[in-house]
């Protein structure tokens, strides 16, 4: 196991290749350790140079409501009339505080992810 910190493009692309050959490795062996350290290193220097922003608030609210299998009827129940689950999503109406708690509350969407501006 020859593992060393990725600190250029090239040092990162030579991680993920030495990750494809070793995707496979058995839990406590060499192999998988070093596929653990290795898949650890590359998520940070992904985090540093390839960072993902986080949804905003609509956004956030869609993808939730499509992995639950949501219809706007659904979201009615959470956060008040068909009508106004309809202005939310098209953009048209902003949430309301009491709307964010509920989405966080019944949804389980992260504050963080729906008091963003948008």
């Amino acid at each position: 196991m020859n593992i060393k910190p990725i600190k250029t493009e090239k040092d990162y692309q030579n991680a993920l290749k030495r990750l494809e050959v070793i995707f496979d490795a058995r839990p406590k062996t060499k192999e998988g350790d070093e596929l653990e350290i290795l898949g650890f290193l590359i998520e940070k220097y992904e985090e540093e140079h390839y960072p993902i922003e986080a949804p905003d608030p609509i956004e956030a609210i869609k993808f939730r409501m499509e992995q639950m299998g949501y219809k706007q009827k659904d979201l009615a129940e959470i956060i008040g009339y068909k009508g106004r689950v309809s202005e939310i999503l098209s953009r048209k109406r902003k949430l309301t505080l009491e709307m964010v708690r509920n989405l966080h509350d019944k949804l389980n969407i992260p504050l963080e992810a729906l008091v963003r501006s948008y």
